[in-house]
């Protein structure tokens, strides 16, 4: 025969899983009855277009402000004007020329109030009279540029001091 002991510590131990069986009851009833009422209306998040191939490039251009000038750089090392171009172009898939001059030669005029993200600016900041600088256009006036060695990759106004007046032209690569 068991002892008083051994009855109690029976018992107790009874109670406690029939305290738990219960506890666990109650929750899975709440979960499953709480699963059963109405949701509440919730409105469908805004639909969000998709960014064009200009503002990727433009985005991609941005994102390498603070790199170094490298001169003949093309890669995350360092880049010059136009091997920043050249970089994020065939990051994208797509083969551009590799100087500034060639680019310029290679798109398609854009006038300077129909420029988009994405878009290239190009300058003459040499006395040879061609155009010897690139940047790409980020939008709301600015664009992003590999300066000169020594000077990090930057943004800067299309308007600024010294490349507004170098400004010759804009324009498109049809990609």
């Amino acid at each position: 025969m068991q002892s008083d002991v051994e009855l109690n510590a029976a018992r107790t131990d009874n109670r406690s899983r029939l305290t738990l069986t219960s506890r666990l009851t109650v929750l899975f009833a709440s979960v499953w009855l709480g699963a059963c009422s109405d949701a509440p209306v919730r409105e469908n998040p805004p639909v969000v277009a998709s960014a064009s191939l200009g503002d990727e490039i433009a985005v991609r251009a941005i994102a390498q402000v603070g790199k170094p000038y490298r001169y003949g750089g093309a890669d995350l090392q360092g880049f010059d004007c136009s091997g920043l171009v050249f970089f994020i172009h065939r990051e994208l898939g797509f083969t551009v020329p590799r100087t500034a001059a060639e680019q310029f030669a290679a798109s398609r005029p854009v006038a300077k109030r129909n420029l988009l993200p994405g878009d290239l600016v190009f300058f003459r900041t040499t006395s040879k009279g061609a155009v010897s600088h690139v940047g790409i256009y980020a939008g709301e006036g600015r664009f992003v540029h590999a300066p000169q060695t020594g000077r990090l990759i930057e943004l800067r106004s299309i308007d600024d001091e010294y490349y507004g007046p170098r400004l010759v032209g804009a324009g498109r690569l049809t990609t």
